[in-house]
């Protein structure tokens, strides 16, 4: 299995070289200047769409976050009896 960041390296690095060869005229096209305008900002649109696709994401998962109610209820009993065996150890808490 390849690392995701390896994935996202391997596709933003196609995109660069392609976006390189159709800029400096590398690859042969039959592209037109409104399109050749298109293709000089495509990054920008890129980038854009990426920012636009994290925060859809980084919102969705805030709002579908599952509560851990019994994780959390578990971990306040550990607290209490760490703060039991302390005491009983000598330790004074403020």
């Amino acid at each position: 299995m390849i690392p995701k960041l390896f994935q996202w390296l391997l596709a933003g690095g196609a995109f660069v070289a392609l976006w390189v060869g159709l800029i400096l005229g590398y690859l042969d096209s039959d592209i037109n200047d409104s399109t050749k305008d298109v293709i000089l900002f495509l990054p920008v649109f890129v980038i854009v769409g990426f920012a636009i696709y994290s925060v859809t994401v980084i919102c969705y998962k805030t709002a579908t976050f599952n509560d851990c109610v019994e994780a959390s209820k578990e971990l306040q009993q550990d607290i209490k009896d760490a703060t039991e065996d302390l005491k009983s150890k000598g330790f004074k808490f403020d």
